[in-house]
């Protein structure tokens, strides 16, 4: 449309709408759709009409070509008596901003670019960032958890005190508990601190938890305790602890699960206590240790992994996962085995059953269940059983049906990891060459507590 003030000009318009005349301020965007007026208000959400609504448009301020770029400061300029925090930026949208050239919500992971838009940091730690990369957190496998591991430990051989992670949430908690057990699976511990964080609501928004998550995490980075590495604090998990600002939770990586898709305080700790909470206010920031974890630290001396170097993910290994109930057969189980996977985690309906009785005589498919089960474990497949419930224990020893899983060969009993943390610990484990069963009937970083919260 000819005759409008310039992308990323700051604009009154009158529109004509089914429900009357109305008035929206806001920045002008690229149109969304062909024949389209879009601009962002002022709350962060962008709207759309049609041209021909346009009624009339004011033009309040040009469009500045240097809003995509803020002043920066010289990254020397930093307070050389600060720790120094890594950040590794792997997508997601922490640690980005609206491009008002574009419309786009673009990464900014540069140093200079990050102190410029969220400053406090500059008064809690010298920051370097590493862009590794800038994707959805579905899309990443077990080559990028390794590629973590490696930053985080050249961080620590750089000198930083802590790294965090800026990650997308999806699989947030997966990619920590992979870490946690890189730096800490086989007894040892990272040198430093290693903090997730993401962002549930995006940066150009007014509810965004993005800079107050990314504030708690560098002084958690910062000023945390030394992590003992068997006390589910090889890595932790920060993002809001409520669904107002103010405090920020620090979980446990490894026990950490994503539990509703958009709200702030979606992540909670399954089985598990919390270690503690970032407070974030106009007067400072300061952290509360939780008076179970403040006692273990003092208890327990810290674990470091040997030579400071993590163990890895063997990319070949491969490790399925299917859901018990009306539609588990038998040959997803033989297909599975077939294609030759290493293990299998099944996600066991209440304390951990699956569907391998015929009652009645009506449901042949459960006896096919059971017999393709056995012959894929006899055949080398590993086969475990995680909770689908979620919160409490897998508990094959309570009914007639989990003893006879567990005559057959199905591992698991007793665990009370999240499932995320039963695929990630099958394939670390596998990874190592070490005995599979041992290790999921022990508890190695924090993953497996003995004593679960009810």
């Amino acid at each position: 449309m000819t005759g409008l003030p310039g992308i990323g000009s700051l604009v009154r318009m009158r529109l004509r709408t089914w429900a009357g005349e109305i008035e929206e301020q806001g920045i002008l965007l690229p149109p969304a759709a062909p024949e389209h007026l879009t601009m962002k208000l002022v709350n962060g959400y962008n709207i759309s009409h049609p041209e021909s609504s346009l009624i009339s448009v004011e033009l309040i301020s040009e469009a500045n070509p240097q809003d995509s770029e803020d002043e920066v400061s010289d990254s020397d300029s930093q307070d050389a008596n600060l720790p120094l925090v890594r950040i590794l930026h792997t997508g997601g949208t922490i640690a980005s901003r609206v491009d008002y050239a574009t419309g786009a919500v673009v990464a900014r992971f540069e140093p200079e670019e990050l102190l410029a838009a969220i400053p406090e940091l500059a008064v809690i730690a010298r920051i370097e960032a590493v862009k590794l990369g800038n994707m959805w957190s579905d899309d990443i496998r077990p080559q990028h958890w390794n590629a973590m591991l490696a930053a985080s430990a050249e961080a620590f051989a750089d000198g930083a005190a802590g790294v965090v992670v800026t990650h997308g949430t999806d699989t947030l908690a997966v990619s920590a508990t992979a870490l946690a057990f890189g730096w800490a699976g086989e007894g040892g511990g990272p040198p430093g601190r290693i903090v997730f964080t993401g962002s549930q609501r995006s940066s150009d928004r007014g509810s965004s938890d993005a800079g107050e998550n990314l504030i708690a995490a560098v002084h958690w980075a910062a000023h945390g305790p030394a992590p003992n590495g068997g006390l589910g604090d090889a890595t932790v998990v920060m993002m809001h602890a409520g669904a107002d600002d103010g405090a920020v939770v620090v979980l446990p990586g490894c026990s950490a699960r994503k539990l509703h898709s958009s709200r702030r305080d979606a992540f909670k700790s399954v089985n598990a206590e919390v270690l503690a909470h970032v407070h974030v206010s106009r007067d400072g920031i300061s952290h509360t240790l939780m008076p179970e974890y403040e006692a273990a630290l003092k208890s327990t001396p810290p674990r470091v992994s040997p030579g400071n170097e993590p163990t890895t993910y063997d990319g070949a290994i491969r490790v399925a996962q299917l859901l018990a109930g009306a539609h588990l057969h038998g040959d997803l189980i033989t297909s599975v085995a077939d294609a030759g996977y290493r293990a299998l985690v099944i996600h066991g309906t209440g304390l951990g059953h699956l569907p391998i009785e015929n009652a009645i005589g009506d449901a042949p498919e459960n006896e096919e269940l059971e017999a393709a089960i056995s012959a894929a474990i006899s055949g080398g497949l590993r086969i475990i059983i995680a909770n689908q419930c979620i919160n409490g224990a897998v508990n094959m020893n309570v009914y007639s049906k989990g003893r006879r899983q567990q005559e057959l060969g199905l591992l698991g009993q007793g665990g009370t990891s999240t499932p995320e943390a039963v695929v990630v610990k099958t394939h670390w484990s596998l990874s190592q060459g070490r005995d599979l069963s041992a290790d999921l009937d022990s508890n190695l970083i924090g993953e497996n507590p003995d004593r679960i919260l009810s």
